[in-house]
């Protein structure tokens, strides 16, 4: 099979029903931002070596998890047929909520903004965490989202957020403060 069909030179993509829309539909934007936001996971689990650090272990198992749900979505997002609408797991909003607060339990409590960055690993959380809520925003755009999945990703980018404060506290990195001048 090869990569390439020519089929999008004009501009346009197939959706899994056959139908033919712009790539500047708000259908294509949202599974293409899913599409960069597991690509920025992929990235961020490559930047936690694996090895025998078992609470870098299960980050990654953790990142990986949420990787096969985002192809699952965007697959979905795909797919505009009629009662084909794919649900986001039951239980993966909760189980985010779940890591959240295993990470949070050592954290300092926040009492300012902070600004991303520290470490490229901590930066990497940082960055998947904004495409994460601009796939929120282009899949409220689209207006037809399956049930779940704005609940999804509003939460995933929680969790982004705590994953990167926990990466930078393993790493000893000092979190940059943003205090207005």
């Amino acid at each position: 099979m090869k990569i390439y069909t020519r089929t999008g030179d004009t501009g346009e993509t197939g959706l899994f029903s056959g139908r033919r829309v712009p790539k500047s539909d708000p259908r294509v934007e949202a599974y293409g931002t899913i599409d960069e936001l597991n690509a920025c996971l992929g990235v961020l689990r490559d930047h936690l070596a694996p090895g025998t650090d078992a609470p870098r272990t299960r980050v990654r198992a953790q990142l990986l998890e949420q990787q096969k749900v985002l192809f699952a979505l965007g697959a979905a997002l795909a797919d505009d047929r009629p009662g084909e609408a794919y649900q986001v797991p039951a239980d993966a909003a909760g189980r985010l909520e779940t890591y959240m607060d295993a990470m949070d339990e050592s954290l300092p409590r926040m009492t300012h903004f902070i600004l991303p960055g520290g470490s490229p690993a901590v930066s990497f959380a940082h960055l998947a965490r904004t495409v994460c809520r601009r796939a929120e925003r282009r899949t409220v755009e689209m207006g037809t989202a399956p049930e779940g999945v704005v609940i999804y990703l509003n939460r995933l980018s929680d969790y982004l957020f705590v994953l990167a404060r926990h990466l930078g506290q393993a790493e000893g990195v000092e979190e940059i403060k943003w205090e207005a001048e």
